[in-house]
């Protein structure tokens, strides 16, 4: 059977078409082969847990990761702070950021003018000061200074789980069905924020800690959080398994990923392993490199097992993962199609 008979009839599955007909080899066949088997431990019952480090959120990534959360397909994350507030950031300014596409070429006296704008350059896009970090400082330093007179303490995106859900209408520039950030909060999704003292409103929180006007309380630790965590994975990765897909590598990544070996050594308790490990990185693989380290490496941690699918691909993850995502949407939407194509496409 030809590939163009073999798609007619299974539906409208143009990107999953797309994957299986051209991606053969090199990190081609790994992007194909990590998008199978995300697909075959979902059907299996399985549940995955997203790692985004990088300024994701500023690169739009929400476009394909909003509908892959609303559609099930995502079922906890570990973001760094400044994903977590950038993916805001798009939703109240979006209409006020401002693109470069000849960022290569730029002097420091161009940088220099674009900081006279009051805009942050994030690559070849630029976040808008006034309406980004002041209009949602308006919002959220409140949120701290009541919090910090109850002596409620909260996970720091619990915060922003409130915010985002609080920015009606009139205060939104982009469109909310491309903002991941509200389809976590609305689906209440597990989520860690390891590190996020780095981030703009984690700088912004320290200078009111400070000047005593917020007490760093209210925001609970990375400790409590890893406390925290321990439940919340062993729920998560009941049979058949909890898989691990990361973007980029970093404290986002390290941070859950060695939840196993701490339940299994520090708590010494049995613990089920991760079911599925795939990683998205342009970072070369070299000695003493986290993020360039292969799979391999973590089994010597304990972190995955000989018998873990992994996946590696060594390519730009905004090109990357809104592949996988739509594919997988695709899936998700029409499974008997989707199966009936994946089937036809190994037998081939």
């Amino acid at each position: 059977m030809g590939f163009k008979s073999m798609i007619e009839p299974a539906g409208q599955l143009p990107i999953l078409g797309f994957l299986l007909r051209n991606y053969k080899n090199f990190n081609a066949r790994v992007t194909r082969d990590a998008t199978l088997a995300y697909w075959r431990h979902l059907e299996a019952g399985g549940r995955m847990f997203w790692a985004v480090a990088g300024a994701m959120s500023s690169a739009q990534l929400g476009i394909s990761l909003a509908p892959a959360i609303r559609a099930g397909l995502i079922h906890g994350l570990s973001v760094t702070g400044a994903n977590l507030e950038e993916s805001l950031f798009r939703l109240v300014a979006h209409d006020h950021y401002l693109d470069f596409p000849d960022y290569r070429y730029f002097s420091k006296a161009d940088d220099a003018r674009i900081l006279s704008q009051q805009m942050r350059r994030v690559t070849d896009t630029s976040i808008p000061e006034d309406e980004a970090f002041r209009a949602v400082e308006k919002i959220l330093v409140p949120m701290w200074l009541e919090a910090s007179q109850t002596g409620q303490r909260r996970f720091w995106h619990e915060y922003f789980y409130q915010l985002i859900q609080a920015v009606g209408p009139e205060l939104q520039s982009g469109p909310p069905e491309e903002c991941w950030l509200l389809a976590a909060a609305q689906a209440r999704l597990p989520m860690v924020v390891p590190g996020y003292e780095d981030s703009t409103f984690g700088n912004i929180f320290a200078s009111h800690t400070k000047t005593g006007e917020c007490h760093a309380s209210i925001v609970k630790s990375g400790i409590e959080a890893m406390a925290w965590f321990y439940d919340e994975y062993r729920r998560m990765s009941q049979d058949p398994g909890l898989g691990f897909f990361q973007i980029g590598g970093g404290i986002a990544g390290d941070f859950p990923i060695c939840v196993v070996p701490s339940i299994k050594y520090d708590l010494q308790q049995p613990v089920n392993p991760w079911a599925y490990f795939c990683q998205i990185s342009d970072s070369t693989t070299s000695y003493g490199s986290y993020s360039g380290a292969t799979p391999n490496e973590k089994i010597t941690w304990d972190k995955l097992t000989p018998e873990t699918p992994m996946f590696v691909i060594e390519s730009d993850a905004t090109i990357v993962a809104p592949l996988i995502l739509n594919a997988l949407l695709e899936c998700k939407s029409n499974p008997e199609a989707a199966n009936a194509m994946i089937a036809t496409f190994l037998r081939s």
